[in-house]
């Protein structure tokens, strides 16, 4: 699914209140059949109980946000070495855990084309490399759910190709996948269904082809004639 409209009608805030970075105000949230957040329960969260949470969904930044100080692998691995210490058997296991980790960090490297590229560090890589290991990073934890914010607007038309490609062949792994973006283009071609946001509020949605030729509303019409102008 992508998410389309103008700057500040929501987007991003709609993606950092499902993921915890924000706290919604009201109404409700739910992943799977598990309500993730609701406005009505004032319940304090503990740190851990929200960590939880946020692992069912894996967010893929606009500015890949890699840490330049560890080589791919490493920032690919780290949250999830870091999430397995909280295992019982840690301790006892930890040097199969970890090789297990390892192993699952390189398969998903070798699919993201990348193989090669395991020992080098952020600033040794292309934009469109960069984001790659940021998708492997968020693929790592085994999300239920893989969210774009804009992922391709810090890429040239040729990278953007590359990340289109990748997010195709996610999709045809049957990954569900939510992507805020301005190109209608890559959202047309991606997306199976389209949501349009104005003003916080989602104001038309449906299936992609459709909403994006045959718009309904006064307010998307307007919004996609100004992309295409």
């Amino acid at each position: 699914m992508s998410v389309i409209g103008s700057s500040g009608s929501g987007k991003t805030t709609l993606l950092r209140c499902i993921n915890f970075l924000e706290t919604a105000d009201s109404g409700k949230i739910m992943v799977d059949g598990d309500a993730i957040f609701d406005g009505e329960d004032k319940t304090v969260r503990k740190a851990k109980e929200i960590r939880e949470k946020q692992l069912k969904i894996g967010l893929v930044f606009q500015q890949f946000n890699l840490f330049p100080q560890y080589n791919v692998l490493d920032n690919v691995t780290l949250a999830v070495k870091l999430k397995a210490k909280e295992r019982p058997d840690y301790k006892q296991n930890k040097k199969q855990i970890l090789k297990e980790i390892d192993e699952k960090a390189l398969k998903l490297l070798n699919d993201m084309g990348l193989s090669d590229k395991i020992d080098h560090y952020p600033c040794e890589l292309s934009g469109g490399q960069q984001q790659r290991v940021s998708i492997a990073r968020a693929m790592a934890l085994e999300p239920k759910i893989l969210f774009f914010d804009e992922p391709t607007s810090a890429l040239d038309p040729e990278l953007t190709g590359e990340i289109l490609k990748v997010i195709r062949e996610l999709a045809e792994k049957k990954m569900t996948m939510v992507i805020v973006t301005h190109e209608m283009n890559f959202a047309k071609e991606v997306s199976d269904y389209i949501v349009f946001m104005d003003n916080g509020v989602i104001a038309e949605e449906g299936e992609a082809q459709q909403l994006i030729t045959n718009p309904q509303t006064e307010r998307l019409k307007a919004f996609l004639s100004k992309i295409k102008d």
